[in-house]
């Protein structure tokens, strides 16, 4: 038989409360909340973005319709490097690897038909060097939608850190790409309460070839980076660390990466509490997404 609830007395020699813990409680390493997924079921989304914003949207549609529970927005590389369709560099690019947003009619054409303003409707945006711009359209049309800006939630990716480590999809240098960052802590923090500011990745720097210590080493440090940079900006630590979100890659050794979820709860709580004072205990959990390593799936099926 297997227990719901594994206590202190099923183990022996390790301090339970420091090193594991009950789930839902500090520092979070089974989990941060007490009933797990029976509680609520983690938001399905399918990456999408196909070359025109007309066939995205269809796709939004038929995902939805299909059982869906949120939006994944993938954009081709012209807009994820903040390029026209025009541009010499756009040749052969554009509408390949995602949908082409120039403009706030695009985003409007993305959107036709999806009602913004339903809080079960919630968009993550992968971009990150363009990223203020491309939420600020998003934004607009979700005022065109009547949407509350204090009631509505998604992600945007806005990981400038991994790009420099990782993707190398940037425009701007560091510390300009972390002002940025800082400025979108805050004006959230104040206009838009429910938006995840950030998806601290990992998934990229896996997929570039670190082992899952080192995904999570340098993943967790650029959190710290986030926060630190955060603070320096005059922020206070409980109003903009609570929507912080991570991004994980989960290859096929089960163990493994459990145990380096487990690890990441217990790194940043400890970090958030001790280190930077914060006082919410939102602030000491780790809520990331996880999507399975593309590098793990088999390059080709021509049967299948």
């Amino acid at each position: 038989p297997i227990e719901r609830l594994y206590a202190p007395e099923d183990v022996a020699g390790i301090d339970y409360d420091r090193q594991v813990g009950n789930p839902g409680e500090f520092p979070y390493v089974r989990g941060i909340h007490p009933s797990g997924y029976r509680g609520k079921l983690w938001t399905m989304r399918q990456f999408a973005g196909f070359g025109t914003p007309e066939e995205t949207n269809q796709r939004y549609k038929d995902l939805i319709a299909a059982g869906g529970t949120g939006l994944s927005v993938a954009f081709d590389l012209p807009t994820l490097m903040g390029r026209d369709p025009d541009h010499p560099l756009s040749l052969g690019e554009v509408g390949k690897c995602g949908v082409s947003i120039v403009s706030l009619k695009d985003m409007e054409r993305l959107f036709e038909g999806i009602p913004l303003n339903d809080p079960a409707i919630t968009t993550s945006m992968t971009i990150n060097s363009p990223a203020p711009m491309i939420f600020a359209m998003y934004l607009v049309v979700a005022e065109q939608h009547g949407a509350d800006l204090k009631k509505i939630s998604g992600t945007i990716q806005n990981d400038i850190l991994k790009e420099f480590i990782a993707q190398k999809e940037y425009i701007f240098p560091p510390r300009q790409s972390m002002r940025l960052i800082t400025d979108i802590f805050a004006f959230c923090s104040r206009e838009v309460p429910k938006w995840n500011t950030i998806s601290v990745s990992g998934y990229h720097i896996r997929e570039a070839g670190s082992t899952s210590l080192q995904e999570l080493a340098f993943t967790l440090r650029d959190g710290l980076e986030y926060v630190q940079y955060g603070v320096d900006a005059g922020l206070d630590v409980d109003e903009f660390v609570p929507r912080l979100s991570f991004f994980f890659n989960s290859h096929s050794d089960f163990f493994e990466e459990i145990a380096k979820y487990r690890a990441a709860r217990k790194l940043w709580a400890e970090a958030m509490k001790h280190r930077f004072g914060a006082k919410n205990p939102r602030s000491w959990q780790v809520r990331f997404h996880n999507q399975t390593a593309g590098v793990s799936l088999t390059g080709q099926e021509p049967y299948n």
